[in-house]
């Protein structure tokens, strides 16, 4: 196929998703105007499911539903700019090294989604599965699994935020801490995604199983780095008082996807795929490293 047109047709495919996200933001804020009531988090749950089915719409037209990927490092970005901005006159310096975090991990996950996006005809293979066995009920279950439910699960994790990016207070411990290890998370995940783009780059025989650099000591250190990002989150709210103990709904939410959804479904595509994976998932735990191998 001409290389031109091929990157013709994934420029396209982006100005498209960028159209979606304009509309989107769009929505939000003409769905956020609408409620009059003082409480923030409920404008901006609204806000959050208006502009996750303007998202849907796109994926629908254009049968595909990746156009919701992006959707879970960008929301995180703009909800927790409007709490900062609403909340405070003037966000101190914990607030904003939480939000440079946050705006961080945030642009780099959309970035590697963009780059690694084939365009209008590349869909995510989960997707893909999931259209061939729901059949004529896609379209509900790419509303409600799809974008509803990682939209609602995302709205939660930010709660854990929600209490400090509101309230004044100096920077303390617990803020440095919750930064360094935030920002670890994101290391771990960009590294895992990094060695594993460097992985398929690479010629490779059919069947072959990344099983380098982090790969080396847990299935999915990617994962992993994404479940400490929210439990990074937590730590950083956690330090607003005892008062907020219904904050750990978010990190927890996080981990169920990860552990109940996620990693089976990594786990059965490659053993379907990749032979010496079922080999690999024996020797290598899911998602916490033992630092050593068998």
């Amino acid at each position: 196929m001409d290389t031109g047109k091929t990157q013709g047709k994934i420029v396209s495919a982006r100005m498209w998703v960028i159209l979606a996200y304009a509309l989107a933001l769009g929505a939000a804020v003409a769905a956020a105007g609408l409620y009059p009531g003082k409480s923030r988090i409920f404008t901006v749950l609204i806000a959050d499911l208006a502009a996750t089915m303007v998202i849907y719409i796109f994926g629908r037209i254009f049968r595909n539903s990746s156009f919701y990927d992006p959707y879970w490092s960008l929301a995180p970005i703009a909800i927790t700019g409007y709490w900062a901005a609403t909340g405070l006159e003037k966000p101190g310096i914990g607030q904003l090294a939480m939000l440079a975090v946050i705006a961080f991990w945030g642009l780099r996950l959309t970035w590697h989604w963009a780059r690694n996006w084939g365009g209008l005809g590349h869909e995510d293979w989960r997707y893909t599965e999931l259209r061939e066995k729901s059949k004529k009920w896609f379209w509900l279950v790419e509303l409600a699994g799809i974008d509803l439910m990682p939209t609602l699960v995302v709205f939660l994790g930010l709660l854990s935020v929600y209490p400090g990016l509101t309230s004044r207070r100096d920077l303390g411990l617990t803020d440095i801490l919750a930064v360094l290890f935030t920002s670890a998370a994101v290391f771990i995940e960009s590294a895992a995604d990094a060695q594993l783009g460097k992985f398929i780059k690479t010629p490779h025989a059919d069947g072959d199983v990344m099983s380098g650099g982090l790969w080396a000591y847990i299935r999915h250190p990617n994962y992993l780095g994404e479940i400490m990002f929210w439990w990074g989150l937590f730590m950083f709210g956690a330090v607003s008082g005892t008062g907020h103990w219904w904050m750990v709904a978010g990190p927890l939410t996080v981990t169920a996807l990860f552990i109940f959804i996620s990693v089976p479904m990594m786990d059965r595509h490659n053993f379907e795929r990749r032979p010496g994976y079922r080999i690999q998932a024996r020797k290598l735990p899911g998602l916490l490293p033992r630092f050593y191998k068998s």
